[in-house]
């Protein structure tokens, strides 16, 4: 069960990944909150086609927890997005990938303060090792680098961007007992529904880019990859291990990010890279260790 639920979370974080190269290029060729509408609306539209059947068979219980459904699909999947795509706009990736490496300790605290959920030394060291990886990443080995970082305002929204994503993965714990395809269609739907007035918004003050070719194909990747695939196996990795194991791989994130950059964008592989995914998955490994016997005890 483990090793299912470690594949299906590096998968989703490999597909964060390239969330985060989609969303920097697709600065000038399709607006973010225009990006964020057309991929929750693609993604209802597929998901829809063929998981229809299953929504309705679930659909008692859909309606008695519709109010949570559209909250969770409003907090995860529209507001995390607008805010990531938005703050690409502003600050660089190298700031991004090192606040994003805050997420899994608000879940820590989130789920100690919520749900009085302990927390090991072993993970906390673990969780400091993955974000010394990060910092190497972050500071293309030269760790002085990082006291030189020019925090803006995409920098403030990447903060809210943090904060939305861990209540929202933290939140995950109370989600209904239903099918994945009518969980997904409900949340997705209650995405598009809540990102629309934005959209409108962002073209009302002549903020608006619709697409061009490259825009279209970032539309694309990002309902399959990070809209549709991610979103269905960072949930089933969560409900596998619990909110506090699964938060710690999004670390993986940016280095996953640097990873694609270099094949993608053609920049060079350096030893630091290496040196990085070291610490990071030396990390988990070994906050992962300590949840696996926090589990066998009272249960994440």
């Amino acid at each position: 069960m483990n090793r299912n639920a470690y594949i299906l979370l590096l998968l989703t974080t490999l597909f964060w990944g390239g969330n985060a190269i989609a969303g920097k290029l697709a600065v000038g060729h399709i607006s973010p909150l225009l990006l964020t509408s057309a991929r929750w609306a693609f993604a209802v539209a597929i998901l829809g086609a063929f998981g229809w059947p299953q929504l309705r068979r679930d659909w008692s219980v859909v309606r008695r927890n519709l109010p949570l459904l559209i909250l969770l699909g409003a907090l995860g999947f529209t507001a995390f997005n607008i805010a990531l795509y938005s703050a690409l706009n502003y600050t660089s990736a190298i700031n991004v990938s090192i606040e994003q490496a805050g997420m899994p300790m608000v879940i820590f605290l989130a789920n100690f303060l919520i749900f009085r959920l302990r927390v090991t030394w072993m993970q906390i060291a673990g969780f400091v090792l993955s974000i010394a990886g990060i910092a190497i990443v972050a500071s293309h080995g030269d760790p002085r680098r990082l006291l030189a970082l020019d925090l803006n305002f995409g920098d403030a929204l990447m903060l809210v961007a943090i904060l939305v994503y861990s209540a929202y993965t933290v939140s995950l714990r109370v989600k209904p007992d239903i099918h994945w395809q009518s969980l997904m269609i409900v949340m997705c739907a209650a995405a598009l529904v809540t990102s629309i007035p934005f959209t409108i918004a962002e073209f009302h003050y002549g903020a608006g880019i619709w697409p061009d070719a490259r825009g279209w194909a970032i539309v694309a990747y990002t309902v399959l990859f990070p809209s549709i695939l991610a979103q269905v196996f960072y949930i089933r990795g969560v409900e596998m291990i619990g909110a506090n194991r699964a938060g710690l791989f999004i670390n993986l994130v940016p280095i996953f990010g640097t990873l694609l950059s270099i094949i993608i964008l053609g920049e060079a592989f350096e030893a630091y890279h290496a040196v990085a995914i070291v610490l990071v998955m030396g990390g988990i490994a070994l906050a992962e260790a300590s949840g696996r016997r926090m589990a066998r005890s009272p249960a994440d």
